[in-house]
């Protein structure tokens, strides 16, 4: 997780004033309480730490794109990686080695020099060695922008929450700015990578990954990518970068595509 100082970055006048209806995080310690968010993981890096990343298809996790990178800006190795979806009090309901890790290709990582360009692209795609198939996991579709105003939620790992995902079940859009969402999520180091949801039609899909803390005016938020236009950009470069193994395929995700997943949030109103 990066920090960003944003000053007069963004434009968010009278927006603060939509926190009064948030929640704040709660614990999915028990079965019960995670339902639903099974597909939300904590992605381990050997010799790094962890970010927080989710599922996208039976062989696919979103995460951030500088989750891909080592503190001496060298790519992290695939294998490396360790996606351990659903992870509770040292189990997971399933737990995948990485065999590729594709970063959006207009990414430029910049290590802790972020800036709102980097911010945008910061989303990347890990293929895991074999597919996720569970009733109780079930790949998340992708939500259309977030606008200002809207209400969202995250689950997420993080700092002093490490052996269970946190779940904000309402928090807000501040706004929107080059492809910058800035939201007033509570997320820590560890929550890189984070989906951020919104629930339209019933059901719940992500809407922006977590890519840094920021502070705006000296009050804490977190931005994310618009992942509209990023993901699909992204999703087209990784095919195109052929199957990692010999007769695989690969699938587009369209933006809007069903599935059920189970989970729900609240309604804040």
């Amino acid at each position: 997780m990066r920090y960003l100082l944003v000053s007069v970055f963004f434009f968010v006048a009278g927006a603060l004033a939509a926190q009064a209806q948030e929640t704040g995080l709660v614990s999915l310690e028990t079965r019960q309480a995670s339902q639903g968010w099974e597909a939300v993981g904590r992605l381990d890096i050997r010799g790094k730490g962890f970010c927080t990343a989710a599922l996208i298809r039976e062989r696919l996790i979103l995460t951030a794109a500088h989750c891909l990178y080592d503190d001496d800006g060298s790519v992290i190795a695939p294998d490396r990686f360790e996606f351990r979806a659903g992870l509770r009090d040292g189990r997971a309901e399933a737990t995948r080695a990485v065999t590729r890790a594709i970063a959006h290709p207009d990414y430029a990582h910049s290590g802790n020099a972020t800036d709102p360009a980097s911010v945008a692209m910061d989303i990347a795609v890990l293929e895991l060695d074999r597919p996720i198939r569970s009733t109780r996991i079930r790949p998340y579709l992708i939500a259309q922008r977030p606008l200002t105003g809207d209400k969202v939620g995250v689950v997420s790992y993080g700092r002093g929450r490490e052996e269970a995902p946190s779940l904000q079940e309402v928090c807000s859009v501040l706004g929107r700015q080059t492809g910058v969402i800035v939201m007033t999520c509570d997320v820590a180091f560890g929550s890189s990578g984070a989906p951020v949801f919104m629930v339209r039609g019933g059901e719940t899909r992500i809407a922006s990954v977590v890519s840094a803390m920021a502070q705006v005016d000296g009050r804490k938020v977190s931005l994310g990518t618009s992942l509209e236009g990023p993901l699909t950009a992204l999703l087209g470069h990784f095919a195109r970068l052929g199957p990692a193994n010999p007769g695989g395929t690969q699938r587009l995700i369209s933006i809007g595509e069903r599935n059920n997943t189970g989970a729900k949030f609240v309604s804040p109103e």
